[in-house]
């Protein structure tokens, strides 16, 4: 970038390149590190916590931000080089108020209960995991206190995955996404239900597999910059712009679990790799936020993947590829199949109606901890307890009720309203996107996602972190995060699918 230190952007890269290193021990410990490597990999992550956050929050940067902030004083606060000051002045900012020591020990806290969690889900024993749990429970109510006063103490943590974003704003926002969303699922429950049976045969996993890589590589993930493996919990990890991985998980007996998770984790991985070559390395080469981030991820799932266009060209070839479990269901009966609305006990495979009560769940659950009001060892039975008022249902065990994510293994409190935002952001893109290229849909059923993916490379990808949540939505479509649009589009559609 034009009129950037050269000192300043060396700092910033080796702060970067540290960043990427962490997250590659991280994508390691997910996909192939042996078990008995967790204590190990717990050190290492410290260690380069550690050198990161000194970097970060070294006297040298402070000193050039000034400078630079002097210095581009009058200029256009919209150029690369005028937020890439501001990006890095709140990233320093930030640091500033934790202590190394915390941050080296959160990094090896979480590692070491990344791998606790694998083994309570698998085992279905949250008391293997509860004393991991409490003790990043009391780091994360540490970290809040480092930046009192707050208004909630939950804003601290909403704020490292939504900047500017406050905790009573999400509340409103759910509140009025709550009583409409539980609406329409009572209206559809007045329906004859949908059958779905059809995914739940014995389908093989290397075709599955095959399947979805062609889909993804048609939406334009580059295979030359990326790569697919499998994990217990599907996620998407960034090392640089020219190397973002995902991971997927796979079922013999259920198509849809493995297929729309590499949708949705190619959605991420767009994200990342669309961001302009200019800012990699730097604060600015990554994702607006969490919630811009689960736009481009649910968009790719829900309103590409779960749309009756999309499976009027790839229905045909998911047949070919499972003529025994397939041939003889039609395309409408698959398309409301995979859009069945059921409350159902994993979020992961949870559909469009009833996904958002799964995250207003958990943050209740979150913000109790927080507050002090809920004890861990009391979170299973909240849980679900909470299952049954919002969904009708109990989990028959821990691995499928509060083991089943990843999340708080790895200390991100704060993360899951994002969730719950993205939803609501994709729709309103999509809105903006069906106006700007009329003849999508078409587009769509022909299996062609050049002019799509090409929108969103110019009105999102390409800026990464250079603008807020809020602006570049407002900048796109005109307003600020609203979610009207999203439900306009819940009830339009299970409305056609459910004859409501």
């Amino acid at each position: 970038m034009q009129n950037i230190p050269t000192r300043f952007m060396e700092i910033l890269h080796e702060i970067s390149d540290l960043g990427a290193a962490i997250a590659l021990l991280d994508w390691d410990q997910q996909t192939y590190m042996p078990p008995g490597a967790a204590e190990g990999r717990g050190h290492q992550l410290a260690t380069l916590a550690r050198l990161r956050h000194v970097r970060l929050t070294s006297e040298e940067l402070g000193t050039l931000l000034e400078e630079l902030e002097q210095q581009i004083r009058g200029c256009d606060p919209d150029s690369s080089e005028a937020r890439l000051v501001k990006v890095t002045r709140r990233e320093y900012d930030k640091a500033q108020r934790v202590p190394t020591d915390w941050v080296a020990e959160f990094a090896r806290v979480t590692a070491l209960a990344h791998s606790a969690w694998e083994q309570a889900r698998t085992t279905s024993s949250f008391a293997l995991f509860q004393p991991h749990l409490e003790k990043i429970v009391m780091m994360r109510r540490q970290y809040a206190d480092f930046f009192a006063p707050y208004d909630h103490v939950y804003d601290p943590l909403l704020d490292d995955f939504e900047p500017g974003l406050k905790t009573s704003e999400v509340k409103t926002i759910f509140d009025r996404l709550r009583p409409q969303q539980v609406k329409l699922i009572q209206a559809i429950g007045t329906r004859p239900q949908v059958d779905d049976s059809f995914l739940f045969q014995n389908f093989s996993e290397a075709e599955q597999w095959n399947f979805g890589v062609e889909v993804i590589t048609r939406f334009g993930y580059d295979w030359n910059h990326g790569r697919q493996d499998t994990s217990m919990h599907p996620f998407t990890s960034s090392f640089g712009l020219d190397d973002v991985r995902i991971t997927t998980r796979l079922s013999p007996n259920n198509l849809s679990m493995g297929l729309f998770g590499s949708m949705h984790e190619c959605g991420h991985a767009l994200y990342e790799q669309g961001i302009q070559g200019e800012f990699a390395r730097t604060p600015l080469a990554s994702g607006a936020s969490m919630a811009i981030h689960e736009s481009q991820s649910r968009l790719f799932e829900n309103l590409v993947g779960r749309s009756l266009p999309f499976w009027h060209h790839f229905y045909p070839l998911l047949q070919k590829v499972f003529p025994a479990q397939l041939g003889n269901i039609d395309l409408l009966t698959f398309y409301r199949g995979i859009n069945r609305v059921q409350p159902s006990l994993i979020r992961v495979e949870a559909d469009e109606a009833t996904y958002n009560l799964h995250i207003m769940l958990r943050l209740e659950l979150e913000i109790a901890l927080m507050e002090g009001s809920l004890t861990v060892a009391d979170l299973p039975e909240s849980w679900n307890s909470r299952m049954e008022a919002y969904l009708g249902i109990k989990p028959p065990d821990d691995a499928h009720g509060v083991l089943q994510d990843v999340h708080w293994s790895a200390g991100l409190m704060g993360y899951f309203p994002t969730y719950a935002l993205g939803n609501i952001i994709s729709a309103q893109l999509w809105q903006t996107i069906k106006r700007d290229i009329p003849d999508l849909e078409k587009q769509i059923s022909a299996g062609k996602f050049d002019d799509l993916l090409a929108w969103l490379r110019e009105k999102v990808h390409q800026y990464g972190a250079k603008y807020e949540p809020q602006e570049l939505v407002q900048n796109i479509t005109g307003q600020k995060i609203d979610p009207s649009a999203y439900l306009h589009s819940l009830e339009e559609k299970f409305g056609q699918i459910y004859e409501l």
